[in-house]
């Protein structure tokens, strides 16, 4: 499919089922928000090495808080329920409990028993005793003294189903061309709510494929989208093409994962080729990886 002159391949990405959950942070402003809510989604681009996938959803106003300060949406995705509360209960204690002014509420509607993820109920601890708890509208929240005051913290989040690994990616004929389209596309999808792009800036220039030709490396480089490797007979790339960046996509549902694709599609196509963008194509592993299947042509009207 030829669109503005660039090259939409009958192609799909293929995600994954994976368990996220929301955590609002706030504190006397937003740049304090926003240290805690990046700090503690640091180190976090991806399940095969960082433990779960995370980035700050958006920045919310004193209206949209649980206590009427300015705040940040944070969502962290992981393989299964378990790991998903080791890295939250980590990273908040850490990350958020340490940054001054803030405190920290469920962003999830609550779940089950089963779909619990500790936040104050383990972190309430590091109060020696000192700490205070209060039942709010059936909510339990934790009072932990620190240095500045007390931090506040809801005692539990839930997981709710999610998925992970929508993807696309951009050929184009220049890197600085490849970087400036990957960059308004990250802003397109990023006013899409429910999502968040793991990687740094959203965008990733290391894409892998599954396995490798070493023992022990669970994925490796994507060769037939390197251009430096053009001569090997699985390379994917015309002779045109000198840089490719992907974006990686995770979300709460395949739906907010497909809007998010096609934010990120009419940003491109929008561009035009004239722009340097050659093609857009994205990543599968032949359905062998995950159940999601997002292909383009059926992404755009």
């Amino acid at each position: 499919m030829l669109l503005n002159g660039i090259l939409i391949e009958n192609s799909y990405a293929e995600a994954f089922d994976m368990k996220a959950t929301r955590l609002i942070v706030t504190a006397d402003t937003l740049a304090w928000a926003r240290h805690a809510g990046t700090a503690a989604t640091g180190f976090a681009t991806s399940v095969i090495a960082c433990g779960c996938e995370a980035g700050i959803e958006r920045e919310l106003t004193p209206e949209e808080t649980p206590d009427g300060r300015p705040g940040v949406a944070l969502l962290f995705f992981a393989t299964g329920r378990s790991v998903l509360g080791k890295q939250v209960e980590t990273r908040l204690g850490q990350c958020i409990l340490t940054c001054p002014g803030t405190a920290c509420f469920a962003g999830v509607p609550r779940g089950t028993k089963e779909d619990r993820i500790p936040m104050g109920q383990k972190l309430r601890y590091f109060g020696d005793g000192q700490q205070m708890s209060k039942l709010l509208g059936g909510r339990r929240y934790w009072r932990i003294p620190v240095m500045d005051g007390e931090f506040l913290c809801e005692e539990t989040s839930w997981s709710v189903p999610a998925v992970g690994g929508g993807n696309l990616l951009i050929l184009a004929d220049a890197r600085m061309a490849a970087l400036e389209a990957a960059e308004a596309a990250a802003d397109a999808m990023r006013a899409v709510p429910n999502v968040v792009l793991p990687f740094p800036g959203g965008v990733v220039r290391s894409g892998s494929k599954v396995g490798a030709k070493y023992k022990g490396m669970p994925a490796s480089t994507n060769d037939a989208y390197c251009p430096t490797l053009r001569g090997l007979p699985r390379s994917r790339l015309p002779a045109e093409v000198e840089s490719v960046l992907e974006i990686v996509i995770d979300g709460l549902t395949a739906a907010d994962v497909a809007a998010a694709m096609t934010a990120g599609l009419k940003c491109l196509i929008g561009r035009g080729r004239g722009s340097g963008i050659c093609g857009v194509t994205a990543g599968n592993y032949g359905g062998k990886l995950g159940r999601h299947h997002f292909h383009l042509h059926e992404l755009l009207p």
